[in-house]
This record gives C-alpha cells, structure tokens and sequence, in this order.
C-alpha cells in the first residue's frame, strides 16, 4: 500500500522571499525601536533608517505606525507563545503560570508597552484589534494559560471561589503595573529581585485562603 505523501507548501519566488526578508528586518527594527523609545516617541523615519531602506519602501509593508506597532507587538506574542510550548508539559500548573509571569516581567522591564495591556483608547490599542497575527496568537494563549489555571484550581493549589478567568486578570495586569519599573528604577535592589517579590505578590494573593 502507498503511503500518500503530505502536501508540501508552494515554494516561494525569489521575489517573494526577498520580500518577507525586508518585511522581517523591519519587524525586527520596530521591536527593537519600541522597546527603546516606547510606541509615542518611535517614528516611522527612525525604523526605516534602521532597516537601511527608505520610507516610502516601508509603506510598501505597512500603512502605517500603528501597523507597524501591532506587528511588532504581535512578534513579541507570538515569542511568548513559543516559550509557553517549550515548557516541560509535566510541570505541574502553578510552575508553569509563575515561569509565564517570570518571562512577562521581564519583558515588562525591556519594553515601554506592556505585551496584553495596551491603553484601551490609544492608536495602538486599536491597531492590535485589527492585527490578525497579534489576536490569534493571544487567543491561543489565553485557551492555554485558563486550562492551566482551571487544572490548579482542580488540584486546590489556586483559589476557587472567583472563576479562572479573574485570576488569569489578575496574573495579566501585574505585567502592566508599574511595581517592578518603579523598584529597579529607584536603584536599591537587582532586576531579579524585583521581579521574584513581583511574581511571590501576585500568586500569593492567588493562592487558596
């Protein structure tokens, strides 16, 4: 009997590769520019230099800042997730919720915006609801993160009497708040310090009464 082979993807031109090339370069240089300068002072003119290219080469890829921020932002969750799959699948829930939180914080204090909690109202904001890359890979990772909290509700190591997705909240927006920023910032403690009293705060106040 004959195994039927597995379709395999087109091969793209070399056009096309040289395109995807450039439009990864720019990405690259967005996330770098928004991690140093945050999303109000970064400019369009200051990635394209980046890139090497001019900018009306840039509105080939992008229609515009805000494009380009949402795919910046979505390459970011999109390397949260890959992280989240790489985790040892044995690891029991709480483990893998604080290594999560771990990992957050410490792209919290290389970054000028957080990854899940931009302004509501900003351009960004709105830019992200529009960004199918950003919302799939955030989707897919909010299914993952309540299976892991519901799993350690089951096992009595995290509280039951508010729903899996309150503490989900909970975990999400102590990557948004400005604690850890503000400890390191004042120049008395080391930036894993801050973020190990960050994570023991926040799941601490999760943890069964």
């Amino acid at each position: 009997m004959t195994t039927p082979q597995t379709a395999q993807p087109p091969r793209l031109s070399f056009k096309a590769q040289m395109h995807r090339a450039r439009e990864d370069a720019i990405v690259e240089a967005a996330s770098r520019l928004l991690c140093e300068k945050g999303f109000e002072t970064m400019t369009v003119d200051e990635v394209a230099a980046a890139v090497g290219i001019a900018k009306a080469s840039l509105y080939k890829h992008f229609a515009g800042k805000d494009d380009l921020c949402a795919a910046a932002m979505a390459h970011g969750m999109q390397q949260l997730q890959a992280f989240v799959q790489a985790l040892e699948p044995a690891l029991p829930a709480p483990a893998k919720l604080q290594a999560l939180l771990r990992w957050q914080l410490q792209w919290q204090l290389g970054h000028e915006v957080a990854l899940w909690l931009a302004p509501r109202h900003s351009a960004l904001a709105q830019a992200l609801r529009s960004c199918d890359a950003y919302q799939q890979a955030q989707q897919a990772l909010r299914s993952t993160l309540v299976g892991w909290i519901e799993a350690a509700q089951a096992a009595g190591q995290l509280r039951t009497d508010l729903p899996a997705e309150a503490l989900l909240c909970a975990l999400l927006a102590r990557t948004a708040e400005p604690m850890v920023a503000l400890l390191r910032e004042c120049g008395a403690y080391g930036e894993e310090q801050v973020i190990d009293w960050a994570v023991q705060t926040c799941l601490d106040g999760l943890r069964p009464r």
